[in-house]
């Protein structure tokens, strides 16, 4: 059965074992992103957490609901988020019925099909209380300030409904919503987003755009919100096929947008397109704060909201987050879409460090020379996907994609440079702040297939010589060089180990000399890739070290290469460099919130 709101899904996790109660107060200001950022770093993605008395407001939070595979599942109702990937097969691979028969096979299905259009309803939950005009006030709301250097508080899992000026097709989207006061917020949507594309077409035509935001509504329309759809798709469809279930959509009481009906809060308004305002900095999901810049702004005509209702937020930082677990959902649920365009496609993988649109691993079925270059030209012109920074390509049953120290390996012992690795240009995720310049930059593929006839071979790498003593070697490099601050060796009996070297960076292009000093020195020669950090990277933590490689690097401009040794140059870039934007500060809590937590976890989390 589908859930019928947020409240049965939060039943139905607090029944499963999978919802922590805090009735203790907390506070929106920083307090409650501290405690959500451990609990989500806790094996499985922790709990999801119901925090019931909060500083301001009468409302409880509900964070971390996805936060795990668990929950995701039980969120779309699934054993696995496979099933849905299966199940969305059956309805895309429908043949063309030839006969009378045929079309009687068909009938189950197109009567399942039928539920799942969203269908209008006359009464509402969420509109059994009403605000408007002078009543609207947004500070009624436990809205979160989510990190020390974010511009105030942020709406940040708001469920943001609109249409084309012609009102024919419908948009849902996750846009971030920076409250200025009572009845104001920023509309945050990105360039390449469909409600920026709305949003213009307003713009052009001088005309008010009307919106509507839902918080929280049932689980599969929460989800359907975050999913990458074609343009045109509607994400209330998708949320009915999750279901099975029609979603019931209500007419707003001031603008003429439908909402979910289930919903326990709904914000209505409109923006003008002639007013924008600075939005921002915020601390976003690759782990950094993004850069401000102006934004509409949202004027809300009314709030509507259940009886007693739960705000369903929502924090993003550096990985493992909640987000981790709504991404891997769209991963699993869209790969038969990825398939249905290109056959070849067997799996898909996007790493957590990745965060979504740094790198993707896919495998495939390879029949014909230069195919896997083939899928990343592809890609790169394909929906969000054209944002990707780096794709590797493997066959399908040499490697798991999922395995990714089998990729790594393969990586180091296979890959030919002047075959495998293919450098590209093109657009770039706004949050991307490794390019030279904002919203455009390098790519990297990297084809570790079999080669087939008609392709050219592939000359693997010579093992390096043998190395006695990893730590050694580690030693002499800080030794001889002060500004390395920490080394360390890794995949040492691969055919290219690596050296991991944290390095104080203090003027502009001295990462590059260092990288070309030590590339040209035989006594490294037991390293064949060195990558060079910030000092302050902790060498030690495979999965931040990753997580600074996918975000920092821009491929084509960082990669230093001398005979078959590499050097990757991950520091923070200068405009003396040719760097034009800015680049971002890391996401970090201040000293005196992680003490406060520190001393009320016990209380928190009583045994």
């Amino acid at each position: 059965m589908a859930f019928f709101s947020l409240r049965e899904f939060i039943d139905k996790i607090d029944a499963m074992g999978e919802l922590t109660r805090i009735p203790r107060r907390v506070s929106p200001i920083l307090e409650i992103s501290e405690i959500t950022d451990r609990v989500s770093k806790q094996p499985d993605g922790g709990k999801a957490l119901l925090f019931e008395d909060v500083e301001g407001s009468a409302m409880p939070v509900l964070i971390n609901a996805f936060g795990s595979w668990k929950r995701m599942c039980a969120a779309l109702e699934v054993a696995s988020l496979d099933n849905i990937a299966r199940e969305m097969e059956k309805f895309l691979k429908i043949a063309p019925p030839q006969s009378w028969l045929d079309k009687a096979k068909l009938l189950p299905l197109l009567l399942e099909a039928s539920n799942f259009p969203p269908r209008m309803v006359s009464t509402a939950p969420c509109q059994e209380v009403v605000h408007t005009g002078d009543a609207v006030d947004l500070t009624r709301l436990p809205i979160l300030q989510c990190w020390p250097n974010d511009a105030g508080r942020f709406i940040t899992y708001p469920i943001v409904i609109n249409r084309s000026v012609d009102r024919k097709i419908r948009n849902v989207g996750l846009y971030r919503m920076q409250v200025y006061d009572k009845n104001t917020t920023a509309m945050h949507w990105h360039i390449h987003k469909d409600g920026a594309h709305f949003f213009h077409e307003f713009k052009r035509q001088n005309r008010r755009m009307e919106v509507a935001v839902a918080i929280g509504a049932d689980p599969a329309t929460c989800y359907s919100a975050s999913a990458p759809l074609p343009y045109g798709v509607d994400e209330f469809l998708l949320a009915g096929f999750l279901r099975k279930k029609a979603v019931p959509l209500v007419k707003c009481k001031t603008v003429q947008l439908e909402v979910p009906a289930n919903a326990e809060i709904v914000l209505e308004g409109y923006i003008d397109p002639n007013e924008m305002r600075l939005e921002g900095p915020f601390g976003d999901h690759t782990g950094y704060y993004s850069q401000d810049g102006d934004y509409p702004v949202f004027h809300v005509t009314a709030i509507t909201y259940r009886k007693n209702p739960i705000y369903l937020t929502t924090i993003v930082g550096i990985p493992p987050q909640e987000d981790y677990y709504l991404g891997k959902a769209t991963e699993r649920i869209f790969l038969p879409l990825l398939k249905m365009q290109w056959p070849e496609v067997v799996d898909m993988n996007m790493p957590l460090e990745g965060v979504f649109h740094n790198c993707v691993i896919v495998s495939i079925d390879k029949r014909y020379p230069m195919q896997a270059r083939r899928l990343m030209s592809a890609l790169w012109g394909a929906g969000q996907m054209s944002f990707v920074k780096i794709i590797v390509v493997v066959d399908a049953g040499s490697v798991s994609v999922h395995d990714e120290d089998a990729v790594l390996k393969l990586l180091l012992n296979e890959v030919d440079p002047d075959r495998d690795l293919f450098f590209s240009e093109g657009i770039l995720d706004v949050l991307n702040h490794a390019s030279d310049r904002a919203l455009y930059g390098s790519k990297l593929g990297i084809d570790l297939t079999r080669p087939v006839e008609g392709e050219a071979p592939r000359t693997p790498p010579v093992a390096p010589e043998t190395l006695a003593d990893a730590a050694a070697l580690e030693r002499s490099v800080t030794e001889r060089f002060p500004e390395v601050k920490n080394a360390r060796l890794m995949c040492a009996g691969t055919k290219r180990p690596v050296l991991l070297l944290a390095f104080d960076k203090t003027q502009p292009g001295q990462s590059q000399e260092f990288l070309k000093q030590v590339l040209h020195d035989s006594d490294f020669n037991a390293a064949a890739i060195f990558c060079l950090f910030e000092a302050h990277v902790d060498l030690t933590d495979p999965s931040r070290v990753l997580w600074k490689l996918y975000n920092n690097l821009d491929p084509r401009r960082d990669c230093i290469r001398h005979e078959d040794r590499f050097g990757i140059d991950l520091s923070r870039k200068h405009p003396e460099e040719g760097y034009t934007q800015d680049w971002p500060e890391e996401i970090l809590m201040s000293d005196n919130i992680r003490r406060q937590v520190d001393q009320r976890w016990t209380e928190l989390f009583p045994e």
